[in-house]
């Protein structure tokens, strides 16, 4: 979304410090993301070949190239006889003399393996580079000064946005080109700029050109007011709400956790966490040791946000495009923002930084992209209080530990806060905070009475409209339980009458399972039917005979209201179903596809599954997607308190019996200060 390079541009800076941030690719997991010194070399290698003879050659996407799945568990089973590490290898989108090309880069022999031009609908990701290039050409741009003369307005205070121009049922491909459309908003007396648009300027830019190709100044309307929108603390006045008591952090004897590079270990667990400058953080070939079987078993494979689709629900000339795909035209990774110690994550974290290439292939660093800590928030794990047994009290409580990485993507006006949660118990619980400011839309209405037409949202202040929008988090989540051949499990819960003297009772409900064989078994639309679903390795069972498995325990189902032949919807139609399932193919990774900028929706998660594979006892991928439809209140404005979604993937019949029976009550530790005593918990408090 839009204004995101202002933020970023001093990230460009780091590039400078960068050779001292050199690794050793012999050091370097299968997995690990690309380091600054390779994505240096793949720039060399690329610029070296046929393609740097030319001056607007620029690097839209710099990732790592998945090494074969099978080739990589390989590796990973035979570590201790050193096996050869897989090659390393990277795949790379540039446009060159207005082309897209697909690149793969051999590292290990500094070699391209291959070259062609992509010919389909859609473009690769923006980058922020020409985002700024497109954002700077108004404010020099004769029509558009003219325009904030006339509404006597000030040049020096105005910031503007790139947006995508989406697709709307164009078909000549001939006629195909690269645009954005360009809005402005006006700071004068705050930094909310999203507060104060300018309303019914438009411009369309070329970005292989670098020219604005249309201006259209439709309307006048009132810019809304700067009063009341700064969010900035020193910026607030009296009253003030009572202050929170202070709190603390002790972990005696250090964290719990160990981080080596890219891997994580953790009371029960280990896992790798890397960053892409798409998909931002990446959780991969997460294992849980089993007490009682003395071994790592495998629950995860790979897990990432594929697509991010926000869609306005205005359908005015100036807001009918907007219909977001933020991981594939912005990059859910090159908007991941450093995250501050204290605040974004608690004194106990440990930070991991990111990097990724600018238009010019360089390497730029993202500080604290991802953060690691142990979290206590006075959760239960499990308890009981025994009364029946005469003479004797018996309570047990375990209190709840677990692990999170965190990561914030900043798309432009929202924050979203990506939490990967794991449990001692072994369930993995993601969750989505979505934060920030609302992108609103000025009118002339000052009280709701005066509206007497569809304003497609709802008055939030004087001349502040913030337009419906609904946001879809697409999970790729390719489960491994126990190897990689798994099966998809439709539990019913249902309704059975007692048809017979047998019973007093004149229903229940009984479970009735239905194995997916094929991929139109597997999608599913939450809250039709009561239902449990689970992943389920029907090769192996506990000892008295269940199929052990992971349960999907979804969140709060919200399912899309446009219709079906509205071409936003046709390009998101991922999102038609909360659960699909799917064939694992590598290839396969982006739920909107991999050129989702001007896409006409042929190369999507719905696409893919219409061939309608067999699932059963297959490696399979679950993609779920949460969901919210935002009807915007006042309390969301100037600045939106958190709101709380996401999913659990919790253990069914996966271990014997309860794995944390055996976990010790942590010790507390008491502490001295001010006259004070504290009891603090020995992990966190």
């Amino acid at each position: 979304m839009p204004f995101i390079f202002i933020f970023k541009t001093l990230c460009l800076f780091s590039s400078l410090l960068l050779s001292l941030c050199l690794n050793s690719s012999s050091d370097l997991h299968p997995l690990d993301p690309l380091t600054p010194s390779e994505i240096s070399q793949i720039r060399s290698i690329v610029k070296g070949s046929n393609h740097g003879s030319t001056q607007n050659l620029t690097f839209q996407y710099v990732g790592l190239d998945d090494p074969d799945k099978n080739t990589l568990l390989s590796w990973l089973l035979n570590q201790a006889n050193n096996s050869k590490t897989p090659p390393r290898r990277a795949f790379v989108i540039i446009r060159n003399n207005k082309q897209t090309h697909e690149i793969t880069v051999d590292l290990s022999t500094s070699s391209i393996v291959s070259d062609q031009v992509y010919k389909g609908y859609g473009y690769p990701l923006l980058t922020f580079e020409e985002q700024g290039a497109a954002n700077d050409l108004p404010l020099k741009y004769a029509p558009f000064k003219e325009s904030v003369s006339k509404r006597g307005l000030k040049l020096s205070e105005i910031v503007c946005g790139s947006y995508p121009i989406g697709w709307f049922g164009e078909m000549n491909k001939k006629k195909q080109r690269r645009l954005v459309k360009v809005l402005c908003n006006y700071l004068d007396g705050t930094v909310n700029l999203y507060a104060r648009p300018l309303e019914g300027i438009t411009m369309v830019v070329d970005l292989d050109t670098m020219k604005i190709t249309d201006y259209d100044d439709r309307i006048t309307v009132s810019v809304p007011k700067a009063e009341g929108t700064d969010y900035r603390s020193f910026q607030q006045k009296p009253p003030f709400d009572p202050n929170a008591s202070r709190r603390t952090i002790l972990q005696v004897d250090g964290p719990g956790f160990n981080i080596t590079g890219h891997r994580v270990r953790w009371a029960d667990w280990k896992f790798h966490v890397s960053f892409d400058v798409r998909a931002g953080p990446i959780i991969s070939i997460a294992s849980i040791y089993d007490l009682k079987k003395q071994e790592f078993r495998h629950v995860l494979y790979r897990g990432y946000i594929s697509e991010l689709f926000v869609p306005y629900m205005d359908p005015t000339e100036e807001w009918y495009y907007r219909t977001f795909f933020d991981a594939g035209e912005y990059g859910s990774g090159i908007c991941a923002v450093p995250l501050e110690p204290k605040t974004d994550c608690p004194s106990n974290a440990v930070f991991m930084d990111g990097f990724y290439a600018g238009q010019d292939g360089k390497p730029i660093k993202i500080s604290n992209v991802i953060c690691v800590f142990e979290r206590s928030a006075g959760d239960i794990m499990w308890r009981h209080t025994e009364t029946e047994i005469p003479g004797e009290v018996i309570r047990e409580v375990r209190p709840e530990i677990n692990l999170v990485v965190r990561t914030v993507l900043t798309v432009g006006n929202y924050d979203y806060i990506i939490d990967w949660e794991f449990k001692q118990s072994g369930s993995i619980k993601v969750g989505v905070g979505m934060t920030g400011l609302l992108e609103v839309k000025g009118v002339n209405y000052t009280h709701t009475d005066q509206i007497k037409e569809e304003v497609y949202g709802t008055l939030l202040a004087e001349n502040t409209i913030a337009v419906y929008h609904d946001h879809f988090l697409t999970f790729y989540l390719d489960l491994d339980i126990d190897q990689e051949d798994n099966s998809f499990v439709k539990c019913k819960l249902q309704t059975t009458k007692v048809m017979d003297d047998s019973s007093p009772r004149k229903s229940y409900w009984k479970v009735v399972r239905e194995v997916a064989k094929h991929e139109s078994d597997a999608r599913i639309k939450l809250g039709l039917e009561p239902a449990e679903l689970l992943v389920v390795n029907p090769n192996e069972r506990t000892k008295v005979g269940n199929y052990i498995g992971y349960r999907l325990i979804p969140g709060f189902p919200v399912a899309p209201l446009l219709s079906d032949d509205d071409y936003p919807q046709i390009r998101g139609a991922f999102t038609n179903y909360q659960v699909w399932v799917t064939p694992y193919n590598k290839s396969e990774k982006w739920a909107g596809g991999l050129y989702t900028d001007q896409s006409h929706g042929d190369d999507t998660l719905a696409i893919w599954s219409l061939r309608n594979r067999a699932i059963e006892n297959k490696d399979i991928v679950l993609w779920y997607t949460v969901g919210f439809h935002h009807v915007p209140d006042q309390e969301d404005f100037p600045v939106m308190p958190t709101l709380h979604g996401g999913f659990e993937l919790r253990p069914s019949n996966f271990f014997e019996s309860n794995p944390v029976l055996k976990t010790k009550p942590p010790k507390n530790v008491e502490f001295f200060q001010s006259n004070l005593v504290s009891s603090v918990d020995d992990e966190t408090t």
